[in-house]
């Protein structure tokens, strides 16, 4: 079974200086058919105006995972961290017991372009903790978290991987039909199963054992494997 979620069916809102779109209900956008995915508690797609952004605030027992598409993120913790996400890279943080942080587009003149997403882990009160990382970019798919650190990934504190696919062509991915996938396309258009979608665009899906992935210029998702 495979359930879209399209773009412009997404939660909306515009502060001026941020516009947001919801896979899933967040602050004042509440649908109660997108509460969640398995694990998956938020994915945003954020544009943040030029030297603006998000102020100290709190986070507790959440993985906060952050991909900058363009431009770059400001970023400081209560851990003594203060770094530069540029495009490109992934940063993860592990709330834990506690922390707080805040988020700054920190140029006079472009715009912040990224996804946050939240993760329910599956061990609370752990010791908050910061990773950043820029990974390979090729053709194919790209593990970013596990929860075992393979292949050069993220740690996550949940049963579940995320892979980045970057596409040029057609390529084949198994599934496995006792978990569950989100597919969330983040740049260009890709073709699943034969249907068309664009960039904002996601799939949920259950008791698939493969889907057929093709981009005929260049495309980009992420696909989430989770626990049923």
């Amino acid at each position: 079974m495979i359930i879209p979620r399209l773009s412009h069916e997404r939660g909306f809102a515009e502060h001026g200086w941020l516009t947001s779109r919801h896979s899933f209900s967040f602050a004042d956008y509440y649908d109660p058919n997108f509460m969640g995915f398995s694990a998956l508690r938020v994915i945003n797609e954020d544009w943040i105006a030029p030297s603006m952004g998000f102020g100290m605030h709190p986070h507790k027992d959440m993985e906060i995972l952050t991909y900058v598409l363009s431009g770059a993120v400001a970023h400081k913790d209560s851990m003594g961290n203060s770094e530069t996400v540029p495009a490109g890279e992934f940063q993860l943080m592990s709330a834990g017991t506690g922390v707080r942080h805040s988020e700054f587009n920190p140029s006079d003149t472009d715009e912040l372009h990224l996804y946050q997403i939240w993760i329910i882990p599956n061990r609370m009160g752990v010791t908050p903790r910061y990773e950043q990382a820029k990974f390979d970019e090729y053709m194919g798919g790209t593990l970013i978290l596990s929860p075992t650190g393979e292949s050069g990934s993220f740690v996550v504190y949940q049963d579940m991987k995320l892979w980045r696919y970057q596409l040029d062509s057609e390529q084949a991915i198994s599934l496995d039909k006792g978990r569950a996938y989100w597919l969330q396309i983040a740049k260009g258009s890709v073709v699943i199963n034969g249907e068309h979608y664009q960039a904002g665009d996601a799939l949920a899906m259950v008791d698939e054992n493969q889907i057929i992935a093709q981009s005929d210029e260049f495309g980009e998702f992420l696909l989430f494997d989770l626990p049923r």
